[in-house]
């Protein structure tokens, strides 16, 4: 996503350029092969999010006649494990890991490339097909993954024991002494949260970024945050590896603060809990569609892809994650409940301070691993 000087807030990055809006508001172009062969398509996504099978996929049906046949998984690695596997069976068209992952996925030969020819690339908001995001998309000159929806990882609080505020909340609040066996965090996030608060602070030899490039900076900044986050590592109540162990973090486990998804703070928004942006930032990332390299319903698959790019699928897909869509037009049909949440939690200083996960490589991924493996262990 680009950052604007001016003018910039969640609601005009949502509406994008209202030329072609009309347009593209008509029903999809589905082509013929689409609908012939198996008339289905195998995904692999995230568990947890009930309205997919409910409304999303039946209305994708409705619309093309392709059924969707899903593999719920509860997080990317596991999909990406499961990907391996399919390689060698099958049975795996689309799955949907992040942006920042994809160089992992192609360097091990699990995807091709889409056919931009049968998608359409000016269905996205400014700054999601283009740009940055556009440059991460793209591996070799092929372009490797398209949006679905994005959305944050930042503080979800218990309203009563917990009380944040913007502008005061804080990375730093997940380890802070006072909050033993009260956090609920996801293990690679919690010491990438360390390593963010420590540069905030100016307590880090290098900018906690230049860890994304090469293996030797990595280690030196992972092991100050591993060493710091172990410290406190007795603040932690639950890990999670996904919106299911997250929000029983809460409701289960006692959990009074936690570094989550939005979706978790919207699913406990009626439960006496907020969410809230830490100063430095949140998290924020790109989840997005990848053609398994052995697909065995490519045309079905490309038609799932434009579909969900398109204002109505890109609004139903968004409003299943309760999370922010890709598609121009799509904010105007997106639930209320769910632009309520956002436009509460995200003024535009909130915003312009997003930080978004950079480009991770397998290298990168197999590290962070082992990092978070320590922090568990210890």
């Amino acid at each position: 996503m680009k950052k604007t000087e001016t003018g910039f807030s969640r609601r005009t990055f949502l509406r994008g350029s209202a030329v072609g809006v009309g347009m593209l508001a008509a029903p999809a172009i589905i082509s013929h092969k689409a609908l012939a062969s198996s008339g289905e398509v195998n995904f692999m996504g995230w568990a947890g999010y009930p309205g997919l099978a409910e409304t999303v996929f039946p209305a994708f049906e409705a619309a093309t006649g392709i059924k969707v046949n899903f593999n719920e998984q509860p997080g990317q690695d596991d999909m990406f494990a499961q990907a391996k596997l399919a390689l060698q069976t099958g049975g795996t068209d689309v799955v949907e890991p992040t942006v920042d992952r994809v160089g992992g996925w192609a360097s091990n030969g699990l995807i091709q490339p889409w056919d931009m020819t049968k998608l359409n690339i000016d269905n996205y908001l400014p700054g999601l097909a283009d740009g940055k995001m556009g440059e991460m998309a793209t591996v070799d000159g092929n372009r490797m993954i398209v949006l679905s929806v994005w959305g944050t990882e930042a503080l979800v609080y218990n309203k009563e024991t917990m009380p944040l505020e913007y502008g005061t909340a804080s990375l730093g609040d997940l380890f802070n002494p006072a909050n033993v066996g009260k956090v609920v965090a996801r293990p690679h996030s919690s010491l990438a949260a360390m390593g963010r608060w420590l540069d905030a602070e100016g307590k880090l030899p290098k900018p906690w970024l230049d860890g994304y490039k090469d293996e030797a900076t990595m280690v030196e900044l992972w092991d100050i945050a591993l060493a710091e986050a172990i410290k406190v590592k007795s603040n932690i109540v639950q890990w999670w590896t996904g919106e299911n162990e997250a929000q029983a973090g809460f409701r289960v486990n006692g959990g009074e603060i936690g570094l989550c998804w939005d979706s978790t703070g919207f699913n406990l928004r009626s439960e006496g809990y907020g969410f809230v942006p830490p100063k430095e930032g949140a998290f924020a990332w790109n989840q997005g569609l990848v053609l398994m390299a052995n697909a065995a319903n490519p045309e079905q698959s490309h038609a799932f892809a434009k579909w969900i790019s398109e204002p109505e699928g890109s609004a139903l897909w968004a409003t299943a994650f309760a999370a922010n869509p890709v598609g121009k037009g799509a904010i105007d049909k997106m639930s209320p409940d769910v632009s309520a949440f956002y436009n509460a939690a995200f003024n535009d200083d909130a915003i312009q301070k997003l930080w978004w996960w950079p480009a991770q490589e397998a290298w990168f991924i197999a590290k962070r691993g082992e990092y978070a493996d320590k922090f568990k262990a210890a």
